[in-house]
């Protein structure tokens, strides 16, 4: 057989004989005329057996096959009738009349109906190696790659550098999140890293303005539709800022950004899903933690409740037409120990919070290496034990500061998916890693 065409492609092929390959997405049987729906990696096109028309070997072939068969099928292009026409394919106006099939590979009988959106979570991360097949879930993944390519353009045009950051960590970024421990050599302790923070800051005193996607994990024993044991975060970091508010207006460039393109290449995501597209006006709103505690008539506290970002993202949406919207100057006592310090006890650290939840956190960092030292012996930590990250400190670094947005959750809150775990192409939590690690009676 020629080369391979993709489904759109088909398109501009009328009258043209072709070649495609792909899984069947779903048989209609019509009497003795077979209609077959292949899905390729550009989408899906009809294709229609009519036996007279084939050879007999492919009409043979034809009884057997089912959903999820991998098939090679030459044919010819026509137009389909004006009733035929399906405005919402890119296909729609044509479909291929078979000549000749062949069966590149057989495939069981499916365990359930992949475009049911009724399939319960559980069940889809039981059967997730054929239900991420549903257009449903490539949707999701596609946007996901969309944000991913995105924050790198934004912060490859402002002169970012990406670097790649380890996974195996000597200590932990965050002076005590719950972390996984692994043995490492000579006896001794190594754990995976819960966030690319340290190394972020010793790249900005060698590139000055860096960013990474990394791999992070939390061994914290939650299991919530916010949580996960293994997750993305894409962090950028940069140097010669005056203050925090340097590093929210490239945040908000990076997001607007990323929103834009989101909508330029999936628009059709939102209409399938019912889902409003965001609003990223020119400049996201920005409250104090007491001014937005004061808008919500709440007490004044060390940090925003879940119910509290979700009724202050209402507030945003309603009054300043945003679904973003930042909350600053945390009390310091409750940011990370490199986060420095303004008005007194409160931070120079910020939130962004997007329809309800925070999926960025960030700050000005403390860079004077006596400053970090002191922070470090007053939170009880072991300066000895991050002697290697000091070491940047003590040979010069600028003014800098930067942030870090969970993939999965900027992704659940441009989608509007209630739980994170749909966000993650693999997800792993506190009672599954693929397969589940106990029966559903034991379930935390």
């Amino acid at each position: 057989m020629s080369a391979r065409t993709l489904s759109v492609e088909t398109v501009s092929k009328v009258g043209g004989e072709v070649v495609i390959m792909g899984w069947v997405n779903a048989r209609r049987n019509m009497g003795k005329i077979v209609f077959l729906d292949i899905r390729d990696r550009a989408g899906i096109v009809q294709v229609v057996g009519v036996p007279s028309q084939m050879d007999s070997v492919s009409v043979e072939k034809m009884k057997d096959v089912r959903p999820e068969w991998v098939l090679e099928i030459k044919g010819t292009v026509q137009e389909r009738g004006a009733k035929q026409k399906n405005p919402n394919s890119p296909t729609g106006a044509v479909e291929l009349l078979i000549k000749e099939l062949k069966v590149l590979a057989s495939a069981e009988t499916l365990p359930l109906d992949l475009e049911d959106e009724k399939i319960g979570l559980d069940i889809h991360l039981d059967y997730l190696p054929i239900t991420l097949r549903s257009e449903r879930w490539r949707d999701v993944f596609k946007v996901q790659e969309t944000i991913i390519q995105s924050f790198r353009e934004a912060l490859a045009s402002e002169q970012f550098t990406e670097f790649q950051s380890p996974v195996l960590a000597g200590g932990d970024a965050e002076g005590g999140a719950a972390v996984f421990s692994v043995d490492y050599f000579y006896n001794q302790k190594a754990s995976l890293a819960t966030s690319p923070q340290l190394y972020k800051q010793i790249m900005t005193g060698v590139f000055e303005r860096v960013f990474t996607t990394a791999k992070v994990f939390r061994a914290e024993k939650s299991a919530t539709t916010r949580h996960l044991s293994e997750i993305t975060q894409m962090d950028f970091e940069m140097g010669f800022i005056k203050d925090q508010y340097d590093v929210m207006a490239m945040l908000e460039t990076v997001i607007k950004h990323i929103v834009a393109r989101v909508i330029a290449k999936h628009e059709e995501v939102f209409k399938k899903r019912g889902v409003a597209l965001p609003l990223a006006p020119e400049k996201f709103p920005a409250l104090k933690l007491h001014e937005a505690q004061d808008i919500l008539g709440v007490p004044h506290g060390a940090d925003i409740e879940p119910e509290q970002e979700r009724a202050i993202c209402e507030w945003a949406k309603k009054e300043r037409h945003s679904d973003f919207v930042f909350i600053t100057h945390y009390p310091t006592a409750g940011r990370a120990f490199y986060t420095m310090s303004d008005e007194g006890e409160l931070s120079r650290g910020f939130d962004l919070l997007f329809r309800g939840v925070e999926i960025n956190s960030g700050a000005q960092r403390i860079h004077s290496y006596e400053d970090l030292v002191a922070r470090m012996k007053e939170r009880g930590l072991n300066p000895e034990k991050f002697a290697f990250y000091l070491e940047a400190f003590k040979f010069g670094m600028p003014p800098h500061g930067g942030c870090s947005t969970g993939l999965e959750r900027i992704t659940a809150r441009l989608l509007e998916i209630p739980n994170i775990k749909e966000t993650a192409l693999f997800p792993r939590d506190l009672n599954r890693i693929d397969l589940q690690l106990s029966p559903p009676e034991y379930k935390q």
